[in-house]
Parts: structure tokens; sequence; C-alpha cells
């Protein structure tokens, strides 16, 4: 199993142990993470290597957020980086208590990717069709990303479990 950490963290795929298919065959990101499972996996398959599944929990979905809620995320980053992913992690968390996670460097880059990038279902629908088994996970209190959006979203090409109670980090408490 490769998995791929959200922005700003890293080694948190215990958060997700209760959903993660222990195979080698599978692919999981969180978030941020999300973006980088679905690239690796087509590069993967485009070296004709085999992947089974590919689980997306709380992918980053801001496709429909307007560019002014990005350019100031963007600028808030820049003012305080500290202070934006302290905030950033605190709102992963909410409505509940936040846990301890580990972070990692960032870049505005990274950031900037994470905002402006474009599911599509013509990245997803292929790999479904090869016999890929996609899998979406997301938390009905999710406060980062636009949950029903992405859900309508990618119930065109995945199999997604919605976990009405839970934050972004599929956490109900």
């Amino acid at each position: 199993m490769k998995f791929f950490s959200g922005f700003s963290l890293r080694d948190e795929s215990y958060l997700f142990e209760d959903f993660i298919q222990e195979t080698q065959y599978c692919v999981c990101g969180f978030s941020y993470g999300a973006i980088k499972a679905l690239k690796h996996t087509q590069e993967l398959r485009k070296r004709g290597q085999r992947v089974d599944r590919l689980q997306l929990f709380s992918p980053a979905f801001f496709q429909t957020k307007s560019q002014k809620f990005k350019r100031l995320q963007t600028l808030a980053y820049g003012i305080s980086k500290e202070a934006y992913l302290e905030q950033f992690i605190n709102s992963c968390f909410l409505p509940y208590k936040r846990k301890e996670v580990l972070d990692t460097e960032t870049s505005i880059e990274e950031l900037e990717e994470l905002l402006d990038y474009k599911w599509l279902l013509s990245d997803l629908v292929p790999l479904r069709d090869a016999g890929v088994k996609i899998e979406v996970y997301l938390g009905g209190e999710d406060k980062i990303i636009d949950v029903e959006a992405a859900r309508e979203f990618f119930l065109r090409a995945a199999t997604v479990t919605y976990i009405k109670n839970a934050n972004h980090f599929l956490q109900i408490d």
C-alpha cells in the first residue's frame, strides 16, 4: 500500500486505518495527497503496473470555490505560513477536538496546486474502466472542502462513502 499525505502533513495514515486496504496494489491519499495518489496511479498504469484500488480520503476539492477565496488563502499563507498552517490544521479537525499530527515543510506552489487542481472524469473513468476500484471517503462535517459538490462529482466515477458526522480527517469525535 502506498499512502500520500495531506498538505503540510506526514505520517497521518493511522487516522484512516479503519478504511485503508493493506495490500501492495492499493494507492491511498488524504486531501492534497489524494491528488498525488491519482497521479501516481495513472503513472503506474501507464507503465503497465497493477493497481487494484485507489482510495481517496477527503480529496482536495476546491474547483467550486471562487478565485477570491483562493487568493485569500495564498495571501494568508504568504503573510504568515505558521499562522495559516495552524488555522488550517485546526479547521481540519472541526467540529471536534484537535489531535496531534506531524507536519512537514510546505510551499506556496503546493498550496496553489491544491487550490487550483481540477478533478476530471476523464482522469477517473479510464482507471475505473480498467478495473481499478476507486473509493472516495467524505465527512459530512468537513469544514475544508465543498463536500456536497465533491460527493456529486465523485459519484459519477467512484464508490463514495459519506460519513455524516465526520470531519476532514474522517473522525467523529
